[in-house]
């Protein structure tokens, strides 16, 4: 018989001794961009109380390889939270929907067979052009979303410890 997942099945990680850890994964491709996400987390955790030392930086090459690395970063039982960050742009062919749509679904994946929480900071915008107005615009989005994708992490971390100790 299924039986709907436990909030302690849901967090195995946070069962483990010692502090949080987090993992988080970068795309190569516009690393000058995709890099203001990270050091801007790096910044927010470090704001709310996790120190640097508790985080730990993978870069892989592009955005497509995200989620494999993701999977066995949580499969490890060392991270307590994954978090993605790439700017996937549209090259003037369709293939960004595509390698956007697998990777979103594939950290979706992960989580949700892991119990290890996955955040995204993958980003397809619409229109993106080589030029300092368009990579500047980008440069400033991507510094706000790797604050909230740290914020967004440290508050679900938060729940579902709250969740697994429902069940005690």
């Amino acid at each position: 018989m299924n039986q709907p997942a436990s909030a302690s099945s849901l967090s195995t990680s946070h069962a483990k001794a010692g502090p949080t850890r987090i993992a988080l994964i970068s795309a190569g491709w516009h690393a000058d961009i995709v890099g203001q996400a990270r050091e801007s987390a790096l910044a927010e955790f470090e704001r709310q109380g996790l120190p640097r030392s508790q985080v730990e930086l993978f870069e892989v090459p592009g955005a497509f390889e995200i989620p494999l690395h993701a999977q066995a970063l949580a499969r490890s039982g060392r991270f307590d939270a994954v978090i993605a960050c790439a700017l996937v742009v549209n090259g003037g062919i369709y293939r960004h929907e595509f390698v956007t749509s697998a990777v979103i679904d594939g950290l979706m994946r992960v989580q949700l067979d892991t119990g290890v929480p996955v955040f995204s900071a993958v980003l397809t915008p619409r229109d993106f052009h080589e030029h300092d107005e368009h990579r500047q615009f980008f440069h400033a989005h991507f510094v706000k979303k790797g604050t909230e994708v740290a914020q967004a992490c440290l508050r679900t971390l938060a729940s579902l410890k709250a969740l697994a100790q429902l069940q005690h």
